[in-house]
């Protein structure tokens, strides 16, 4: 049973910056492309980063390209996402996610952690 949990979302002021992370259990980590991806109330599911099993490939949707970095730590089952310059329009609740490809959402995703951004 894989689980995934999320967490470092909150309120900040457009301009600032949060750190995700999200820990996975039940599976062999270092084995998986992990991601994540956002919604936000009334939208569809965007997809914002993904990283490959060995970090050494990244992807980022352009609306986030420059501002964001997913990284991960095999050691620690970890992934992170670095959000920088956040912008009101980031605001959605943020799910991570295991076994997809860099750019699709995988079959496992955590619970979310909020991320509101105000103007």
């Amino acid at each position: 049973q894989v689980q995934l949990v999320e967490s470092g979302g909150g309120l900040v002021q457009a301009g600032g910056s949060l750190r995700l992370s999200c820990v996975a259990s039940g599976r062999t980590f270092s084995a998986f492309n992990m991601g994540w991806f956002r919604q936000a109330p009334g939208k569809e599911r965007d997809i914002v980063a993904g990283i490959s099993w060995s970090g050494a490939s990244t992807y980022y949707a352009d609306s986030v390209k420059g501002r964001f970095t997913i990284s991960r730590d095999n050691s620690k089952n970890t992934v992170y996402l670095e959000m920088n310059s956040l912008k009101p329009e980031d605001t959605a609740v943020y799910y991570c996610n295991l076994g997809g490809s860099l750019a699709t959402i995988g079959p496992y995703r955590g619970q979310g952690t909020q991320v509101t951004v105000s103007s």
